[in-house]
């Protein structure tokens, strides 16, 4: 059976990605960190829908946990395949610089980027050897422009970006795509701390995205019609910054 790996997938575009991945025949491993109410009505969501799922509960941003968990579920599965990694889990948590503490750059670094690093290395192996893959990154607006007040979510989503482009060259001859799409703004609770009125008038479509439309270029970016597509950046702002 191919699966696919939602990290932060419990809510929000991470949700919306498990739905949609669900629907185009995958099974789907279900990660998050401690919100486990939210990860089980995910799970209840994808088996209405007909598909299968499983919880995989660890923090991305702790390298030993990552390593247990993963290759415990491999030794478990080894007639399964995951297939598709979605890098997904990100934090922000804004501040000037000039007032930012050592920890407010620390925590957004691994769990926005050093998580990258654990998790899609421990999967690559079989990947490689399957001569199938799709990596799939979840990186901002933010990394592509930046944004004041966000030097440490921008320098993260920015060094997410740079890592998206280097793997993608090194594991092409072995038709394993490496991409990254970039939301603007979309309607998730981790913009609820902002001001969406003016944010809506700096967007020409005029109104802040929704996680299935992230969820439905991750879904096209994972199938097998887009095996020509690697080392991109895939921005859905509506037109915010193009």
């Amino acid at each position: 059976m191919k699966y696919a790996l939602v990290t932060g997938g419990s809510r929000g575009i991470g949700r919306a990605i498990c739905l949609e991945l669900s629907k185009s025949g995958y099974a789907i491993l279900i990660n998050y960190v401690s919100n486990q109410e939210a990860a089980e009505s995910t799970k209840k969501l994808i088996e209405e829908q007909g598909g299968v799922a499983e919880l995989m509960p660890f923090d991305v941003a702790d390298s030993k946990a990552v390593d247990k968990i993963i290759t415990a579920w491999l030794d478990e599965h080894s007639d399964d395949f995951i297939a598709v990694l979605v890098n997904n889990a990100g934090i922000r948590k804004d501040a000037l610089m000039v007032f930012m503490q050592d920890e407010e750059w620390n925590n957004i670094m691994r769990t926005n980027l050093d998580s990258f690093f654990y998790i899609t290395r421990r999967l690559l192996k079989d990947m490689l050897s399957k001569r199938f893959g799709r990596i799939i990154n979840i990186v901002s607006l933010s990394g592509l422009k930046g944004l004041p007040g966000q030097t440490n979510y921008s320098a993260s989503k920015a060094g997410l970006i740079g890592g998206t482009k280097s793997l993608a060259q090194e594991v092409a001859p072995r038709k394993v795509t490496v991409n990254a799409v970039a939301p603007g703004f979309i309607d998730t609770d981790m913009i609820e701390d902002m001001d969406q009125a003016t944010i809506k008038k700096m967007i020409p479509i005029g109104r802040l995205g929704k996680t299935e439309e992230v969820a439905a270029l991750v879904g096209f970016l994972a199938s097998e019609k887009a095996e020509y597509i690697t080392g991109e950046v895939i921005s859905i702002n509506g037109g915010l910054y193009t």
